[in-house]
């Protein structure tokens, strides 16, 4: 069965004074889904759920709350009737109300009720939300008598309070301490499956939108770059951006030649939509770059010795245009992904194609030189900077026992066949 949108936005607009501007957004949030937005600070992602929650007017676009249109050319519906909850980045709870009566604030009784009637439904209800997020016995104490954890649900049991169908949490962990980031990310994980409500959430650490969420949305300067699971942003990204900002990322450059693109560690297997001769970047996360020992001598003797003028950098082999050879590294650049690694490619090209495929897998095997310029520890892990012949870096994750000493030479070889590649810009940025 079909799965059905809560939420949908189409086209939205929002203008601010200056140069900013977010959108044109358009998504669609399915029901009991867990969305993070993430990005950059400043990127508009706070904007996106005032917009929502109804505090913000779009300048454009229409926006769809379970079917009814909540914003839109001619329609507008007032934040307390969307049935959104909030829960704000620094919580707003009132410092002269107590626990109960800050969860209570703006909750409606079912009508038709007694004043006492009304108060013990509160009384109930609030006991019940209280419970829920772990704070049962807290009614009577005040904000300032609870940690910053303790603040947070009750701020969460405050905005379950009215029963909303979607709830809104900005930048929930921001002001937690990093000890406790974990921990409630954690508890707050499992309320949102009990709750089985909509939730929309926004951050600028991809670790707690990667943890939590079932998609997440990236924004950058106001637009939204892609909507994917965490995995297929990781593995799939639809442009730089997002492959430089979810987790680490190197780039190879290289030149399109038939059926490949030739890069300093080998050739990988060429888009269909990268035209012959484009110069592209191609991205390797650090899981998979191999290391091996090389049968090259360690450069200078002693690891944290300066190397002699003569080795600073490695010397860059001349471009040799007869056989192929890849120009030199472009700068970073932006650009977008010409198409999700090889997978457009298929195998019922001729034999000539497959030929270059397999030199092509040829090459990428032999792998390249390289020199060990960097080492991070990393828990059980470390974090290997490897500076190649080209010029170019790129990183390795090893584990934290592998002896792979600074200023030593080592093979490097990519275990990944159809990376992502980017088109870079004509400028080369």
């Amino acid at each position: 069965m079909a799965s059905e949108s809560l939420i949908v936005l189409d086209s939205v607009v929002k203008r601010f004074p200056g140069a900013f501007v977010l959108g044109p957004i358009s998504l669609s949030v399915e029901r009991r889904e867990l969305l993070a937005v993430l990005g950059p600070s400043g990127c508009g992602k706070t904007t996106l759920l005032r917009l929502i929650a109804g505090f913000e007017r779009p300048d454009a676009g229409s926006l769809v709350i379970e079917g009814r249109i909540v914003a839109g050319r001619s329609q507008w519906v007032e934040p307390e009737d969307r049935q959104v909850g909030m829960v704000f980045q620094d919580y707003a709870l009132f410092p002269h109300l107590t626990v109960a009566h800050n969860v209570s604030f703006g909750m409606r009784a079912p009508s038709p009720f007694t004043e006492r009637a009304r108060v013990r439904w509160e009384r109930g209800w609030v006991r019940e939300l209280l419970q829920f997020v772990g704070l049962a016995g807290f009614e009577d104490r005040y904000p300032h008598e609870l940690s910053g954890g303790e603040q947070q649900r009750v701020a969460l049991a405050r905005a379950l309070a009215a029963n909303p169908r979607v709830l809104l949490l900005d930048e929930p962990f921001s002001n937690l301490d990093a000890d406790l980031r974990p921990k409630m990310r954690a508890e707050l994980a499992i309320l949102l499956h009990r709750i089985n409500c909509t939730t929309i959430f926004v951050t600028h650490d991809q670790e707690e939108a990667f943890e939590l969420a079932d998609r997440v949305a990236v924004l950058n300067a106001g637009r939204l770059e892609q909507i994917d699971t965490p995995e297929r942003l990781y593995r799939e990204p639809a442009t730089r951006f997002v492959a430089e900002f979810i987790g680490h990322a190197d780039f190879l450059t290289g030149r399109a030649r038939g059926n490949c693109v030739e890069t300093a560690l080998g050739c990988f297997a060429k888009p269909p939509s990268v035209p012959e001769g484009a110069i592209v970047a191609v991205m390797l996360r650090p899981e998979e770059i191999e290391l091996s020992a090389s049968s090259l001598p360690l450069l200078f003797p002693h690891p944290h010795q300066t190397p002699p003028p003569s080795l600073r950098p490695l010397p860059r082999p001349l471009p040799d245009t007869e056989r192929g050879g890849f120009p030199p590294p472009l700068g970073e650049g932006s650009g977008e992904r010409s198409g999700k690694g090889a997978g457009g490619l298929g195998l019922e090209g001729k034999g000539d194609v497959l030929e270059e495929r397999r030199e092509g897998a040829r090459k990428r095997e032999a792998g390249g030189e390289g020199l060990i310029v960097a080492r991070r520890y990393r828990g059980g892990m470390q974090l290997i900077t490897v500076r190649l012949s080209s010029g170019e870096s790129v990183r390795s994750l090893q584990p934290a026992g592998a002896h792979f000493p600074l200023a030593s030479r080592v093979r490097v070889r990519v275990k990944a066949d159809n990376p992502p590649i980017f088109l870079m810009e004509a400028n080369g940025s």
